[in-house]
């Protein structure tokens, strides 16, 4: 028995229904946190009388850029948050995150990226990628990098490194963002 136009139209209907919210709850699950720290909504049908997600309930509100971090693109560096923005020209943090700091921390100060390397070992014996080095403290060289493995280990208390140590894809955006001669701004 041939079926009827409206079965087959309704058929469709309700499949491109199902199609296109399984991609809104996809987008809204990967959303940047910048977006999502702002309340933007990415995912279809989300408002502020409908509930947020569970993912953005669980998203803190990033920690202000620090007032004494200078102005301009710069990364700012604060040692007592272990806590990184990239701050753009406008003075607007395009990324923030947590990292974890090495067992030898430079002085409050302004820096400028120095060097920069795709992957090497790391002086904890770890492969590490996108290393952007700024620092020089007691002979122990200073940097960001991100552990190959995925992990962010804390380093050891015996051993002197000066790798700040970040998750992979918040070592691609200072990658992407830190050049040769970028301001590094640490701040206590």
């Amino acid at each position: 028995m041939p079926a009827k136009s409206s079965t087959i139209v309704t058929a469709l209907t309700v499949a491109a229904l199902a199609a296109v919210g399984f991609l809104g709850y996809q987008a809204d699950a990967s959303a940047p946190d910048h977006l999502a720290a702002r309340g933007e909504s990415t995912g279809a049908g989300h408002s502020a009388q409908h509930g947020r997600s569970a993912k953005k309930d669980r998203t803190p509100h990033p920690a202000a850029i620090p007032a004494a971090s200078g102005t301009g693109q710069r990364v700012v560096y604060s040692l007592g948050a272990r806590r990184v923005w990239l701050v753009d020209a406008h003075g607007k943090a395009l990324r923030t995150y947590q990292v974890t700091p090495s067992t030898v921390s430079p002085a409050a100060g302004s820096y400028r990226v120095t060097q920069r390397s795709v992957s090497l070992t790391g002086s904890d014996g770890l492969a590490i990628e996108h290393v952007v080095l700024f620092a020089k403290t007691d002979g122990v060289v200073i940097g960001f990098s991100a552990a190959v493995d995925g992990t962010v280990p804390k380093p050891s208390p015996t051993k002197r490194t000066g790798g700040v140590r970040e998750y992979r894809a918040d070592g691609k955006a200072m990658w992407d963002f830190a050049l040769i001669g970028t301001k590094v701004v640490v701040v206590a």
